[in-house]
């Protein structure tokens, strides 16, 4: 009973500050509605950060992702890669959805594409831009490097790291994080030596950091394979990635 009273106090507390530092934003792929998230400071002149949730579309992870991100002073755009009308709502078509845009590659490039032309709309500094991804949105994290997309660096987080090998691995010149939990069974030997590959013959400059006792979806506080302390980990060596190439 106090459990489900502080976790229902937990939920509107987070809404509220949800609502006080995201300002949503509406904009368009061709005759497709999308509908981001914005941090309060958008205007200033700051680096910014685009933030890609998980398979489910924009979630708390995301947007707690943003509200921090903001205090450390960077202008965070949480996007809407769906569209509206097309926000899964089970696992099932959640898999569907993003199944179609990690084969259609480009689909999902042009979406993170007009998320980053909101974010600079908002103020971030053009040459001062990272994306980050949850799960899903790690793989396009990935793609944002993989199509070459105008940002110095990615941070994927629990994402899935392979990619159709009929398609050749290219330069890639933007820097690269990988936050990769031990035992993720969604990602196999062969993707993770793929990407090291991919990389390596891409000449980037990529980091690995590997998890303990770490499943797929470790940084999410309302997963059941939440690791607290491996989290809080990850969510540091990401601002320290962020902090050495945005300012």
């Amino acid at each position: 009973m106090i459990r489900s009273i502080l976790s229902a106090a937990f939920l509107i507390i987070s809404g509220t500050i949800f609502s006080q530092n995201l300002k949503p934003i509406a904009y368009q792929d061709g005759s497709q509605k999308l509908n981001g998230l914005v941090t309060s400071n958008a205007g200033k002149k700051l680096p910014g950060v685009l933030i890609l949730p998980a398979w489910k579309g924009i979630d708390d992870e995301a947007k707690t992702a943003a509200v921090e991100l903001e205090k450390q002073g960077y202008i965070a755009f949480v996007a809407d890669i769906y569209g509206e009308g097309n926000i899964p709502a089970d696992n099932a078509s959640a898999g569907k959805s993003a199944g179609y845009y990690k084969q259609n590659y480009e689909a999902y490039q042009k979406r993170i594409t007009l998320a980053l032309e909101q974010l600079k709309k908002n103020g971030a500094l053009p040459n001062k831009i990272a994306v980050i991804g949850y799960c899903f949105g790690g793989t396009g994290a990935l793609e944002s490097a993989r199509g070459s997309l105008p940002v110095v660096g990615v941070v994927s987080i629990h994402g899935s790291i392979g990619k159709d090998q009929t398609r050749k691995n290219g330069p890639i010149s933007t820097k690269i994080l990988v936050e990769n939990p031990a035992d993720d069974k969604s990602v196999t030997p062969e993707d993770y030596n793929n990407l090291i590959k991919e990389m390596n013959e891409g000449n980037a400059d990529w980091q690995i950091i590997t998890y303990a006792h770490s499943k797929h979806t470790f940084t999410d506080p309302k997963s059941p394979d939440y690791n607290e302390i491996m989290a809080k980990r990850a969510w540091n060596h990401t601002l320290m990635f962020l902090k050495e190439i945005l300012k």
